[in-house]
């Protein structure tokens, strides 16, 4: 079932297209287009030709996330390729990588590592992309800044309020995602949080939890850092904020990959399968990958 709670379709779609506008421009498009066109071979043309004539469906499932960067892609593959039907379901990470593996999807999403068993069971992690979990307050919440140590204590329970972090007397509301969420599992996972983490409340997508924050005064929370909005505002956390710059230099601790793994390499993988991934590592999908806010893996840029 998908996220009842996440980002509208629609709402989703005007952002990713506006992001991607704005950040790579009709005309840089156009030039780009005509750049790549020019230095393709004939092979190469053969080769794009046949794409063009791919027709059929493909389907994703996991990471809510990734929602943003996933539509971005899904919505401009779609006009690249008009025969062929991308379909995503926006379940969490666990519920994703169940489902590639019980060969219910073609690809599945995930804002977490792979384990060692899902490894072990074929499933290859092919980073699209490094994102930054922010942690976030309402805005009405004075704070900038916290420690490693005080995100720790506050989600252990062990600091309740936040006059002990500097700022009123406000009761702290510790909000967190489900179990089986990427989003959690790295968050519990980069602070050593695993199985002492306490919730006042778990919610079941990134959006809920932005909302959540955004309506709770004592609210705190973490998010994709690519969905970050006025609604809520994010700390510095050690005195870094997490710009691009500090994720890409690892100065901004909160760092984990996206990834949309494969049951085996991708050269393996249905024609579907492997049009969508040369899309993704082709220039026009680098450059919406970081219209949406993300960060290239090394030696992708």
């Amino acid at each position: 079932m998908k996220a009842t709670n996440e980002l509208t379709s629609s709402e989703t779609k005007n952002l990713t297209r506006r992001a991607f506008l704005a950040a790579a421009g009709g005309a840089a498009l156009l030039t780009l287009s005509a750049c790549s066109h020019a230095g393709t071979s004939n092979t190469d043309a053969a080769h794009d030709s046949s794409q063009k004539n791919l027709r059929g469906s493909l389907s994703l499932a996991g990471s809510t996330s990734m929602q943003k960067v996933c539509e971005a892609l899904r919505e401009t593959f779609m006009e690249k390729y008009p025969n062929v039907r991308v379909s995503v379901e926006y379940t969490g990470s666990s519920a994703g990588i169940e489902a590639l593996n019980a060969k219910r999807c073609d690809i599945a999403n995930s804002s977490r590592e792979l384990k060692a068993a899902e490894l072990q069971a074929g499933l290859l992690p092919n980073v699209i992309a490094i994102d930054a979990l922010a942690i976030i307050l309402n805005p009405a919440n004075p704070i900038t800044s916290l420690t490693t140590e005080q995100l720790k204590s506050i989600y252990k329970g062990q600091i309740r309020s936040w006059k002990d972090c500097g700022g009123s007397e406000e009761s702290i509301i510790a909000i967190g995602r489900e179990n089986g969420s990427g989003s959690r599992s790295a968050f519990e996972e980069l602070l050593s949080l695993k199985d002492s983490a306490r919730y006042a409340q778990e919610l079941d997508s990134t959006g809920a939890v932005l909302a959540k924050v955004a309506a709770t005064p004592g609210g705190i929370g973490y998010i994709s850092l690519d969905v970050m909005n006025d609604r809520v505002h994010a700390v510095a956390l050690d005195g870094i904020q997490p710009t691009s710059d500090a994720i890409a230099q690892k100065r901004y601790s909160l760092v984990r990959p996206f990834i949309m793994a494969t049951k085996g390499e991708i050269s393996s993988q249905t024609p579907l399968v492997q049009a969508w991934f040369n899309y993704i590592n082709s220039q026009e999908g680098k450059e919406i990958i970081k219209a949406s806010g993300l960060i290239l893996p090394s030696g992708a840029a």
